[in-house]
């Protein structure tokens, strides 16, 4: 059997490994790995794009490994563009492309850029079928790889930790865990049917809704905490108003609307905190 379920060639196998690269789900790990290079102060491009290659190849793996297991596994999706021979491939080519980044960054940055960067793709691999049936690792397995994404980005240009990136690293965790806990509102009644056990299905809709944004609210807060504590930048207070604004508009909708609105809200929101931090404009 080809790679691809739907046709041969090689166009159609790549249409097929194509289609597991999905734009919503792996712009966020790649700006906060290149936000977390802003924070560094400084900028050594190929290892940017050594390490960004690394991401990329590890939230690849994650979407082929979780579209292999929804489709091959439990029978939850209708269609799969590969075949299971594609997937395997497709796995294992994602992963001989990470580990390649790694041998490539603990050459130029040293060993522990591995230890920042390895965990990223453990938390990719394990996505499905392993963490996404508990309530903590479906909610904040994405959210912890684009934590680490951010970290990782940061260390490998300036070979330390800072408070700073661990700091937002944190707030993108907590904020981004509350969105999670939205999008997952959104399969509640399949979920349930399945014994998936999600936030909303542990709780009910309306506690995991009260619970999402509690989340939100104190990456917020937090925000606006270190930035009176000097931690952030002062103009880090505009990033928040943004995002609360559209939270604000996202609280009474219906849990699919909410998260493309607080998915976008999260893409401004990481925005002006790269302004705040690249031109400190109230500094």
């Amino acid at each position: 059997m080809g790679i691809a379920r739907h046709g041969d060639g090689g166009s159609e196998a790549l249409r097929a490994l194509a289609s597991q690269v999905h734009p919503v789900f792996m712009l966020p790990p790649l700006a906060a790995a290149a936000f977390g290079s802003v924070l560094a102060g400084r900028f050594e491009p190929g290892v940017a794009a050594l390490y960004l290659a690394a991401v990329f190849f590890g939230v690849y793996t994650a979407h082929v490994k979780d579209g292999y297991v929804d489709f091959y596994v439990r029978d939850e999706d209708d269609d799969h563009p590969l075949s299971r021979r594609g997937c395997r491939l497709a796995l294992a080519g994602a992963t001989a492309g990470f580990f390649a980044c790694v041998v490539g960054l603990l050459a130029v940055v040293g060993p522990g850029a591995a230890l920042v960067t390895v965990p990223g793709w453990v938390v990719s691999y394990l996505h499905a079928p392993q963490l996404d049936v508990h309530p903590l690792g479906a909610t904040a397995g994405y959210p912890l790889g684009i934590a680490l994404a951010l970290v990782g980005g940061y260390y490998t240009q300036v070979r330390s930790l800072s408070p700073v990136v661990l700091g937002f690293a944190v707030v993108f965790l907590v904020i981004l865990s509350g969105v999670k806990v939205i999008d997952d509102a959104k399969d509640y009644a399949y979920d349930r049917s399945i014994s998936k056990r999600t936030v909303a299905v542990v709780l009910g809709p309306a506690r995991a809704h009260d619970a999402a944004y509690g989340l939100m609210a104190a990456g917020l807060l937090a925000v606006v905490g270190l930035s009176a504590l000097g931690l952030f930048p002062p103009s880090s207070f505009l990033a928040v108003l943004a995002f609360a604004a559209v939270a604000a508009v996202a609280y009474r909708a219906e849990a699919a609307l909410a998260t493309k609105l607080l998915v976008r809200g999260s893409y401004v929101f990481l925005a002006l905190l790269v302004a705040a931090v690249w031109f400190r404009p109230l500094a």
